[in-house]
């Protein structure tokens, strides 16, 4: 994961303006935020804001890390609780990515609505876009070995591929309990069964 932000020098200003960036930046997109905006809700002038961060590109990444840091968190503390079984730590991934989107994301994925927007490699945030999409799906095919799958990477895809359209399918509200019913048609591919959804 590519992270900008190990200069920042992280003072409560820096929180507060970190803190809603995140806030309109999620709910409003990164490019309709402006600075202004930013420092107006953080309660700090625009000078403090670029005294912090020196730039909106270094402040678009530091809220897509701590996005992206937030969640991966948030997915290994469930992980952990799921044990070693492949079967059951696949689950754990669904109903986190069910949870996390009723706690955090219910206009959808950060990551994809940020790639929507910053679809240059070379913008500073699109490795840690990218970069949690490949941390997922190394996260999959690693399950998919787990459970002795014929081809993991291949399987890994596969899952990584029902997940994310749930992401979108959820973020979207178009198919109702898209998490659980992703989630199933991921446990019986896992199982080597055909997925069936209803």
């Amino acid at each position: 994961m590519a992270d900008d932000t190990t200069a920042i020098d992280w003072t409560p200003k820096a929180r507060q303006i970190l803190a809603a960036a995140n806030e309109l930046f999620y709910s409003r997109g990164i490019h309709a935020v402006g600075v202004d905006a930013i420092a107006e809700r953080a309660g700090v002038t625009k000078k403090t804001l670029y005294d912090r961060f020196g730039s909106k590109e270094r402040l678009v990444v530091a809220y897509l890390v701590g996005r992206d840091q937030a969640w991966r968190s948030f997915l290994a503390d469930r992980l952990t609780e799921a044990g070693g079984d492949p079967a059951t730590r696949l689950a754990a991934v669904f109903a986190a990515s069910a949870a996390w989107t009723a706690e955090h994301s219910r206009k959808g994925c950060s990551m994809i609505n940020a790639h929507a927007e910053i679809s240059d490699p070379s913008h500073p945030a699109y490795p840690v876009i990218v970069g949690q999409k490949q941390w997922m799906l190394d996260l999959f095919a690693t399950i998919a070995a787990d459970a002795d799958a014929a081809d993991p990477a291949a399987t890994g895809r596969s899952l990584m591929l029902l997940h994310e359209g749930a992401l979108v399918a959820a973020g979207m509200g178009v198919i109702p309990d898209a998490y659980a019913l992703a989630g199933r048609d991921a446990h019986d591919l896992l199982a080597g069964r055909p997925p069936v959804s209803a």
